[in-house]
């Protein structure tokens, strides 16, 4: 017997939910199957099975909260997905056989269980209508709780012959959704071994031979209504992730639309206004993200100071050296690094602004690990560059182009976004002029850049032209009072003015 545990979820994260199981008890499973998925408070994570075998028993059910290691499931080993394909269709070809032609008994679908507290759901969605015939494992409802969406599957191949709650009842743990009749032959039963690993069909940019998307991805898919080859599958063996069908779901709506003829104005109804919009599930990450966020607001006491840089200096020595610059480290210069060395200048002035509050204490941290916000299809997320004030300028650009590419990939793990001590934002490269940024607990400082834009501005007594940029620093007043943040702000604002202060630590 191997136990299935929690892996370690990143650093100050003890703990995560059970979101979906791919699996159930007496299903065989491959090495590295995915078994289920955990939800954390910053991304998703999935479980591989660590060996082939069979899953005996699921002790943390969908819905359950678990820390790290703690006992998910339980896999004999011995058999494995390739050996039990085979009988399990032989087994499915033989059964009319056994039975000489006749329906099997009936069978009742059940409430699945729906994690420690939860005693009642609602019945959201019906996938099938009564005469339809199921597969065994076809999904066949979805339910809510006031926790996650649990999808019911057949528990055996025949046909539907009741549904016993109807689409918005609600349910108590253990009850009775509907009732399924015998077999329709061996077909049916044989659908679910026959087409568990298929290959797709012509034409389709899915993975290779004996290569299946993860339930999720599929799932995902389904209800965004797009198809297999209009996502790139970026998981191992081409698999498709969720981050994938996203970044596909993106593309999709970026995409130019057809102009449609003008139509005359008229008169539309509250009824006929409702029949145009459309409700979209809010994901797990962005109810999340909502979260952190009012609570940065109900917490800290967030005041913003602004001024504004000439970024002539900084844009003249880009230009000079670029080329040079990433012909020998291999990494394009960005104005990222300028902008991380000159606030790790500053924070050594200003520490507070580096600092958190734990209780009544204030901690004062005496590095930077700088958090770079980048967006990515299924929100924002920051990842964090570990000591970036004994970075050079080349080590820096290389770790910002890494973890964002990592970012719009999905691949970021939970350690990779915690432990930052302050954050800078770029709302630039979206075209905003100014704005202020909300923390990032327990941070106390958040640098907000914006767009560059020639301004007129009075330089020595007369009117030039210069490339201006609106700066931006969020702060809790609970512990950095406003000398400190505007100070902080100055000292960033001259030595991007003056790079050359960086380099002798004026």
């Amino acid at each position: 017997m191997t136990e299935v545990r929690v892996p370690t979820l990143g650093e100050s994260v003890t703990e995560a939910t059970v979101a979906t199981w791919f699996k159930k008890p007496g299903d065989s499973v491959a090495v590295d199957e995915m078994l289920c998925e955990l939800e954390t408070d910053k991304v998703t994570v999935e479980v591989p099975s660590p060996v082939a075998g069979t899953l005996s028993d699921i002790v943390a059910a969908e819905g359950d909260t678990v820390g790290v290691d703690a006992l998910l499931a339980n896999i004999s080993e011995g058999d494995s997905g390739a050996d039990n394909a085979p009988k399990a269709k032989e087994a499915a070809a033989e059964a009319p056989a056994q039975s000489g032609g006749e329906a099997s008994a009936a069978v009742d679908v059940m409430v699945p269980t729906l994690g420690e507290s939860v005693t009642e759901a609602t019945v959201s969605t019906w996938f099938k209508k009564v005469g339809d015939t199921v597969a065994q494992d076809e999904m066949l409802c979805e339910l809510e709780t006031d926790k996650v969406s649990v999808e019911v599957p057949a528990p055996a191949a025949g046909t539907l012959t009741e549904i016993v709650a109807a689409e918005g009842t609600t349910v108590e743990a253990n009850a009775k959704l509907a009732v399924i009749g015998g077999a329709s032959g061996a077909t049916a039963a044989a659908a679910p071994a026959d087409t568990q690993y298929s290959t797709p069909a012509a034409g389709n940019a899915g993975p290779g031979k004996d290569i299946k998307d993860g339930p999720a991805a599929e799932k995902a898919m389904a209800e965004a209504g797009i198809s297999r080859d209009q996502v790139q599958g970026s998981g191992k063996d081409g698999r498709a992730t969720k981050a994938d069908v996203a970044a596909a779901v993106a593309a999709a709506n970026s995409a130019p639309k057809a102009s449609a003829p003008a139509a005359a104005p008229r008169a539309a109804s509250p009824a006929e206004d409702a029949d145009r919009e459309e409700r979209v599930k809010m994901t797990r990450l962005r109810q999340t993200i909502a979260r952190r966020l009012k609570d940065a607001q109900n917490t800290a006491a967030i005041l913003t100071t602004y001024n504004e840089v000439d970024m002539t200096e900084v844009m003249a020595l880009r230009s000079q050296y670029k080329e040079q610059f990433e012909k020998k480290h291999g990494a394009r210069l960005g104005f990222m690094s300028f902008f991380t060395k000159a606030c790790c200048h500053a924070l050594k002035e200003v520490p507070e602004v580096n600092a958190e509050i734990d209780g009544n204490e204030i901690v004062y941290k005496n590095f930077v690990h700088m958090g770079v916000a980048a967006g990515t299809p299924q929100g924002l997320v920051v990842p964090v560059i570990r000591d970036a004030d004994s970075m050079s300028f080349a080590e820096i650009e290389k770790a910002i182009a890494e973890k964002g590419k990592r970012a719009r990939d999905g691949k970021l793990s939970m350690a990779e976004m915690q432990g930052g001590t302050f954050t800078i934002s770029n709302g630039g490269v979206y075209g905003s002029l100014m704005s202020s940024p909300i923390l990032n607990p327990p941070q106390s400082g958040i640098l907000g850049m914006h767009k560059i834009q020639d301004r007129p501005m009075v330089i020595n007594g007369e009117i030039k032209i210069r490339p201006m940029m609106y700066l931006a620093l969020s702060y809790d007043h609970r512990i950095v009072d406003g000398k400190g943040a505007v100070t902080f702000l100055v000292r960033v604002k001259e030595a991007l003015e003056d790079p050359r202060r960086l380099l002798m630590d004026l």
